[in-house]
């Protein structure tokens, strides 16, 4: 299966489970990896065969800055669902959803939940 990645998107959203999160917000980091067959881009070098990745990137951003949820886990899960609904080459989507910086003690670079979804899932 050949793949896409859309690597460290960026974005400011208001997920999390304690009060402060859901105020202030935070910065959330987005991995996405698209599993499809992409021979036929390849051959014909034309976008309407391939998944457009600016397409993919906006949506995410859409999910990312718009409802809040309390797990990334379920916002990871929906950016996924939405993915496969929208994009019907895709037949796996993987995504890693980052959190740098939540509020709990400790040292560590960030935490962070990945989901796979296929069409087998849905």
């Amino acid at each position: 299966m050949d793949k896409i990645f859309v690597n460290q998107m960026a974005f400011y959203g208001y997920h999390g489970v304690f009060s402060e999160e859901k105020d202030l917000g935070q910065k959330f980091i987005v991995d996405v990896v698209l599993e499809a067959d992409f021979s036929r881009a390849g051959a014909t070098d034309n976008l309407n065969d391939t998944v457009n990745y600016a397409e993919v990137y906006q949506l995410t951003k859409e999910m990312v800055e718009g409802e809040p949820f309390n797990l990334i886990e379920a916002l990871a899960d929906r950016i996924a669902s939405q993915i496969l609904s929208r994009f019907h080459m895709v037949q796996t989507c993987h995504v890693k959803v980052i959190k740098p910086d939540p509020p709990i003690p400790g040292y560590y670079e960030s935490v962070a939940v990945e989901v796979c979804r296929g069409r087998d899932d849905e």
